[in-house]
């Protein structure tokens, strides 16, 4: 453990979504528990930008952590860059907050995760949904039987991202860069909480938790990564987890994931730490939680000997999806009639396809299996890391489960 008191932290990545980790950093420092010691970027940051004169900056990661004294950095790089800077941290004794997907692929996953074990240092994986109160929550009710034998979870997001979003980096729109992989798209980068967050409400968040993974990948825009995709992950115990996902949405909704059974159901709407209770018996409940902020557990880590609450082998589940994304064959286009521009947004649209994520949340089914013209049958992928994809026959589709109301829908105004 270490000792009390604020502790230096380098931040790696701040513009983009790292522009979030900075003011998350300050709001830490004002509370006396970290000091942002040093920011990494190609480009210094402008006292503009900073909002004030900058700590120390370098292009240089190890240097700065080692010139800095860091003991925590937090990295919010471009995907495929995450392992390297993983184990660059981990090799000078730095504590790590790495930004979500972990890595591009579960080799690189494996060679972050086990060089960071093998260094002693502590890794938490930026999956903010995880460290919502909520999740134990919902936990404890399907343990408790409250909505009879849990059949499934399903997640839905429906987004919607301009053109300009998939030129906003080098890396953006991706599945591979230079020769590397990056592996960017709607269930591994944006909606990957969704993906994460079911898998969590399942119960299967480690890689030996995934016995067989389905994917339909496809892209209205005009990208090498999917924006309109689906999977179903078949796990150890037998319960299908579906999530469909769409950067190309009607009107943008906030994402849930929707734990399924035989006598009810619950909906967690992981930004809003919002869960809505439907059981046989008893009128609709809503509960609200409180959240924990992933760094501040890492602090509560370092100082107390808190349990982390996303450990990196907790997310070999997940890892387990982007594999399957990878080794899948490129995302197909969509048909020039399957979608169209919205005038004046520059975005594309593809029209039904906000009710078409749902019902697969609804009723754990993919695109294709509910009748999408522009599914074709879903890629069947081995769980093993080394193997080539399988060649079974997909599975029957599960049925609709349960009999409750779709919840309403809320609009996303982030």
């Amino acid at each position: 453990m270490t000792a009390p008191g604020p502790l230096p932290v380098v931040l790696a990545g701040a513009r983009g979504h790292g522009r979030w980790h900075l003011a998350n950093i300050r709001r830490l420092q004002e509370d006396g528990l970290v000091r942002l010691a040093g920011v990494c970027e190609l480009t210094p940051l402008t006292e503009d930008e900073y909002g004030g004169r900058p700590p120390e900056q370098s292009a240089d990661f190890g240097a700065l952590l080692e010139s800095t004294g860091a003991r925590i950095a937090v990295v919010c790089t471009p995907i495929h860059t995450h392992t390297d800077l993983a184990l660059a941290a981990a090799r000078r004794g730095v504590h790590l907050l790495l930004e979500k997907p972990p890595a591009p692929s579960y080799a690189e996953y494996r060679r972050m995760a086990d060089g960071v074990a093998a260094a002693g240092t502590a890794c938490q994986i930026g999956f903010q949904s995880l460290g919502s109160h909520a999740v134990p929550a919902i936990r404890a009710l399907v343990a408790d039987g409250a909505i009879g034998r849990p059949t499934g979870v399903g997640g839905a997001g429906a987004w919607v991202r301009p053109e300009d979003y998939f030129r906003r980096a080098p890396w953006a729109g991706r599945r591979r860069l230079d020769g590397v992989d990056v592996i960017d798209g709607a269930l591994t980068n944006p909606l990957a909480h969704a993906v994460a967050t079911a898998l969590a409400l399942a119960g299967s968040t480690r890689a030996e938790d995934v016995t067989g993974i389905e994917t339909e990948l496809l892209r209205a825009n005009d990208i090498e990564s999917d924006d309109t995709s689906c999977v179903r992950v078949t796990t150890a115990q037998g319960r299908p987890v579906t999530v469909a996902a769409t950067l190309c949405a009607e009107r943008a909704d906030d994402p849930y994931v929707l734990v399924h059974g035989t006598s009810g159901r619950i909906t967690f709407w992981y930004k809003q730490d919002r869960v809505l209770v439907q059981r046989a018996g008893h009128g609709p409940e809503e509960l609200h939680f409180g959240r924990t902020d992933l760094l501040e557990n890492l602090v509560d880590h370092l100082v107390t000997g808190a349990p982390l609450l996303v450990t990196p082998d907790g997310t070999g589940a997940f890892m387990k999806v982007v594999e399957a994304v990878r080794r899948a064959p490129d995302p197909a286009p969509l048909p020039d009639g399957a979608w169209h521009r919205v005038p004046g947004e520059n975005r594309r649209v593809v029209p039904g396809v906000d009710g078409l994520v749902a019902a697969a949340a609804d009723t754990l089914s993919l695109y294709s299996e509910l009748g999408a013209p522009w599914a074709s049958p879903a890629r069947q992928t081995a769980p093993g890391t080394g193997s080539a994809p399988g060649s079974a026959q997909r599975s029957a589709p599960p049925p609709a489960q349960p009999s409750a109301p779709h919840p309403p829908k809320e609009v996303n105004t982030r």
